[in-house]
């Protein structure tokens, strides 16, 4: 595979989705080829069958190297589902030297310090977020190096998932034959694909509607504050519609596309859908009225949820005011009137968000849909790994070389730099090592 290509593996609850994508000249991501396959063995955003998720993401995964003609071995995938929760934690560290300016190793050992947080048991720690510092009780630090200080704390937003749920994600890929180069959470790089700097500043809420799950992420002050999983999705939408009219999955599914809308004032009593019935059956016929009205009751539901967790972050007080509001994408976003009603019911500003912010001019307009906005954002995170990759690799050779001029004893000094590596890193070798031991 070429050096300068990523792949995002989106694993979701109704489909996989396998994108390759390359930085162009102007530093905008290009999307190389997609692969879309239904995702069978996944239930709100976690897998529940291993043999039917492989197979989604091999077909997936064939796909995208068709119409890319790149092969695939290293992906970045997402990690979503019901088992995320988040939390807030603050600690710090005594430095043993307050002579010396505090660098890159004092925030380093900081962070190592909280992953050392003890979690309920099969929980494991996914993200650690530094949100502000505090340099000896001096407050509101957005970055302390370079400053003198002895005591250094933080406070942080934790994410936590888990455990066998990881594992399992990193099972199917390595049984699919690829391999696992990275794990981000999935509304993190869904906020990476939609929202630009200036709303995450101002302060917004991120809301991916997608098949199984809902996700939120929260930003101020251009820092993530608040992320959660709520587990119904576009799903449940459908699941509703199936039951309230009778037919199947696949009717529902249809109905909401086509005729689906959040706001049930929209249709007239007389507009109607008629419904081929099964195996010569009569046809059964469905009010639009009605259809929108299951939908609404759903949709409610849905936002409410999020509301109550945009809220929890805080966002009444004046200082976490959500600026720039609401911004929703996933599949979900596509329903019509959904942003009247989100707008109707938290009266916050809402946008529905394109994954089209760092994506080159001329991309297809398929890959710009919301549906997709996970999957670009795994993929720009994937480039920005190989980018982090590249850069290391050079720093070894200047050190390499800087060795070699000087002479044994000083030789040792150099050798013992350590490695600085993102947790992620860490995690996803951690997974890699299991999944190796456990054959």
């Amino acid at each position: 595979m070429e050096n300068n290509i990523a792949v995002g593996l989106d694993i979701g609850t109704t489909k996989i989705v396998a994108m390759i994508g390359r930085k162009n000249e102007y530093g905008k991501v290009e999307i190389l080829g997609i692969g879309k396959s239904k995702s069978l063995g996944v239930h709100r955003g976690v897998v529940n069958n291993i043999t039917q998720t492989i197979q989604s993401i091999q077909l997936a995964a064939q796909e995208a190297e068709a119409a890319s003609e790149c092969k695939i071995e290293d992906v970045t995938v997402g990690i979503a589902g019901q088992h995320i929760r988040s939390l807030q934690h603050s600690d710090y560290i005594t430095r043993p030297n307050s002579e010396l300016v505090i660098d890159e190793e004092d925030i380093e050992r900081l962070i190592n310090q909280v992953h050392k947080l003890v979690m309920l048991p099969g929980e494991e720690i996914i993200h650690v977020l530094p949100q502000e510092y505090k340099v000896d009780g001096q407050a509101e630090i957005k970055e302390p190096i370079g400053m003198y200080g002895g005591r250094l704390e933080a406070n942080f937003h934790v994410v936590v998932g888990q455990v066998s749920s990881i594992r399992n994600v990193g099972r199917c890929i390595k049984s699919a034959g690829l391999n696992l180069e990275g794990i981000t959470l999935e509304p993190l790089a869904s906020a990476n694909a939609v929202l630009s700097q200036e709303e995450k500043e101002a302060g917004v809420a991120l809301i991916d509607i997608g098949g199984g799950t809902t996700d939120l992420a929260v930003f101020k002050d251009g820092i993530i504050r608040h992320t959660a999983v709520i587990p119904f999705g576009g799903n449940v939408i459908t699941e509703d519609i199936k039951e309230g009219c009778s037919i199947i999955e696949k009717q529902a599914e249809l109905l909401k596309i086509k005729f689906g809308s959040a706001w049930p004032g929209e249709n007239k009593e007389n507009e109607i859908v008629s419904i081929p019935g099964l195996r010569g059956r009569d046809p059964k016929e469905i009010t639009l009225k009605n259809l929108s009205k299951i939908i609404h009751a759903r949709v409610v539901e849905i936002v409410e949820q999020v509301y109550v967790e945009i809220k929890n972050y805080g966002h009444e007080e004046q200082k976490k005011k959500l600026i720039a509001g609401i911004v929703l994408t996933g599949g979900g976003a596509q329903l019509k009137h959904l942003k009247q009603l989100v707008e109707y019911i938290t009266g916050m500003d809402t946008r529905i968000g394109y994954p089209n912010e760092h994506l080159a001019g001329d991309s297809d307009d398929e890959v710009t849909s919301p549906l997709y906005a996970t999957a670009v954002g795994l993929v720009m995170d994937g480039l920005k790994r190989q980018e982090r990759k590249r850069a290391e690799k050079v720093e070894e050779e200047i050190i390499e070389e800087t060795i070699n001029e000087f002479e044994e004893e000083q030789e040792q000094e150099i050798k013992q730099k350590p490695e600085r590596r993102s947790f992620l890193d860490k995690l996803t070798e951690r997974v890699k090592d299991f999944l190796d031991n456990a054959e």
